[in-house]
């Protein structure tokens, strides 16, 4: 299409061989439609250019400007899917849409628009200008706010409509009274806010399909809300959904890169229904309220895309007002097995290798709920499956399937225990053992004769840092001569979130030096460095579509490797404190946390706050 432009703005005169040159070069050098080139440099009015393309591909010219755009028909088409294509729904007549569009020779943007809407396209051109002042003026700035926003309205609407005491109640609703919002439509402008176009939901194991766009007007309205409030945590991106009664509100909020936020709040009448409706789904007793539950949802998501598999832990919990609910969304897409890629510094990288690959010994990795412990096991035993390894893990739970490994689920009630596995493991000729987690003196004692008997031993424990695992196994009860002997390697780890890579830019107000030494960086470094942050906001002033103006998108894991040395192993012998751990390992090059964390910062992927918050000096 440019090239065909420049030559009918030439030969119509409108432009000079010497600034369609510039034109193209400025292209070349910058990017983007030599339409807009052309206007940002002063060359050809705005009306000149669609007026050519009107006549160069047969189709009306608008001027947004002055049109008088549909907001309802806005709605048929995500933001994401207009910045895309760049285009811009006008109108809807019938089965017939009127499309806005910047090449109107783009067939497949009209293809696949028809696909998502259904509905036949009719194409008028717009400058690419307008089109972007009009997609920012008509959809909302914050989406994540147009959700929360809608969802609200459609809680209202279920307050008004219908009594949810309990679920027999609403599963007999039928026809509902006039109210002032309407279900389905207040469904459909949920869907489009989050900008998934048509879905469908199945519970698995049974058929039952659920087609959230096209559900019937009598389906119990608890069941649409609660399916929405699943998928939705898709767009956010969400690793937790939690659900919580108060006494005087009901709150949804979804945790995203580690940090809550509110999303809606449905009306306090929906409290027993929504419990009741996610516990049999997850085929949890809705009849016991008393005592803690555990249970899982799978869902098949059905997208132009493809199916996608989603499975939430379910955990129920009795408070003063009522169950919460937190549901952990276990997305075997965000899994990430390649070590290279989860954040470590090459030194410590290599250590971790190192000591993975060896035959025999205890590779123990700390941190606090939720630092990506698991996440960096998978990938080391990813790294080892092979057809002549055999593999065994005891998990509680186990969070994803691993295709070679033999994964075993712990279930206490009935006396399997990590103890109980781990001593059945022993008699399966394992290569590899992975224990989830060490709590007690029985495993770890279990789980060090196991590394000392030629075995490699991987677990998870609660401790600060890599020096003060130490301490922790022999208040455990563990005699120093054997932690000494079998620990090969103990990793500390965190997450922090990143910076968002589409807002990134450097700080406006960079800290001076005397801070940054304060934080840990050398005065040769703090002399040097440009901390960067999010701005949350794209060039032209709008809200970051990406990470929706936090300035964060994904998370980024800190590491604190310490390898076991002869030094090391004689200071375990006798008894040495942590922090004479700690001492010995930095002079052997153990990079601590807060140190794995500056240079994070040095490497513009986070924040001095992120840093911060989750290390100390």
């Amino acid at each position: 299409m440019s090239a065909k432009l420049g030559e009918v703005l030439l030969k119509e005169g409108l432009i000079t061989p010497q600034q369609l040159k510039e034109a193209l070069d400025y292209q070349r050098a910058n990017g983007g439609r030599l339409g807009s080139i052309f206007v940002t440099l002063g060359m050809v009015q705005d009306e000149a250019i669609t007026s050519v393309l009107s006549r160069q591909y047969g189709v009306p010219a608008v001027n947004l400007d002055l049109f008088d755009v549909d907001p309802n028909a806005v709605r048929l088409l995500p933001e994401e899917t207009a910045r895309k294509y760049m285009v811009l729904p006008l109108a809807r007549n019938g089965s017939t849409m009127t499309l806005a569009m910047v090449d109107p020779a783009n067939v497949f943007a009209v293809d696949d628009i028809k696909f998502m809407t259904g509905l036949s396209i009719e194409q008028v051109v717009v400058s690419e200008l307008s089109l972007e002042r009009a997609i920012a003026r008509y959809y909302a700035p914050e989406k994540g706010l147009v959700l929360a926003e809608k969802m609200n309205e459609f809680s209202a609407g279920l307050n008004d409509q219908f009594s949810l005491a309990n679920l027999s109640n609403l599963a007999g609703a039928t026809a509902a009274p006039a109210a002032p919002v309407n279900l389905d439509e207040a469904m459909n402008e949920i869907n489009e806010a989050l900008g998934e176009g048509d879905f469908e939901v199945s519970e698995a194991p049974t058929e039952d399909v659920l087609d959230l766009s096209t559900q019937a007007a009598d389906e119990a309205p608890v069941v649409k809300l609660v399916n929405m409030i699943l998928v939705s945590s898709l767009e956010y991106g969400a690793s937790d959904i939690h659900i919580e009664p108060y006494e005087k509100e009901f709150r949804v909020r979804f945790r995203v890169d580690g940090l809550l936020r509110e999303v809606m709040r449905p009306p306090m009448k929906m409290r027993a229904g929504l419990t009741s409706r996610i516990k049999i789904m997850a085929k949890l007793d809705i009849a016991e309220t008393r005592l803690p539950q555990d249970g899982r949802i799978k869902i098949k998501l059905k997208r132009e895309t493809g199916v996608r598999d989603l499975d939430f832990r379910v955990s129920t919990l009795p408070t003063l007002w009522g169950e919460k609910i937190v549901l952990r969304l276990l997305d075997k897409e965000k899994l990430m097995l390649d070590m290279t890629k989860l954040g470590f510094e090459p030194e410590s990288l290599e250590k971790f290798k190192r000591q993975i690959a060896k035959p025999y010994g205890m590779v123990l990795v700390t941190g606090p709920t939720g630092s990506g412990k698991t996440n960096t096991l998978y990938s080391a035993l990813s790294s080892l499956n092979t057809p002549d390894t055999n593999i065994m893990t005891a998990e509680d739970p186990v969070e994803f399937n691993l295709t070679g490994i033999n994964q075993v689920q712990m279930k206490e009630q009935i006396g399997l225990n990590f103890a109980a596995a781990l001593r059945s493991f022993l008699r399966q000729d394992p290569n590899i053992v992975l224990v989830g987690e060490i709590r007690d003196f029985e495993t770890a004692e279990i789980a060090v004769k196991a590394s000392l008997t030629g075995h490699l031993v991987l677990s998870t424990l609660h401790t600060n840092d890599a020096p003060s695992t130490v301490s922790r196994l022999m208040n455990m009860g563990i005699e120093p001569f054997l932690v000494a002997t079998s620990v090969n390697l103990i990793q500390a780890q965190r997450l922090i979130r990143r910076i968002c890579s589409e807002c990134k830019a450097p700080a406006k107000i960079q800290p001076p030096a005397q801070t940054l030494i304060e934080l840990g960086f050398t005065p040769e470094e703090a002399s040097k460095i440009t901390i960067y942050e999010g701005t949350g906001k794209t060039k032209d002033g709008r809200e970051c579509p990406k990470c929706k103006g936090s300035g964060y998108k994904g998370r980024v894991g800190l590491y604190e490797v310490m390898e076991m040395n002869d030094e090391l192993r004689e200071l375990i012998l006798i008894g040495a404190s942590s922090l004479e751990l700690r001492k010995k390992a930095i002079e052997h090059g153990m990079l601590t946390l807060r140190r794995s964390g500056l240079r994070k910062i040095m490497d513009g992927i986070t924040t001095i706050e992120e840093v911060v918050r989750e290390t100390v000096l």
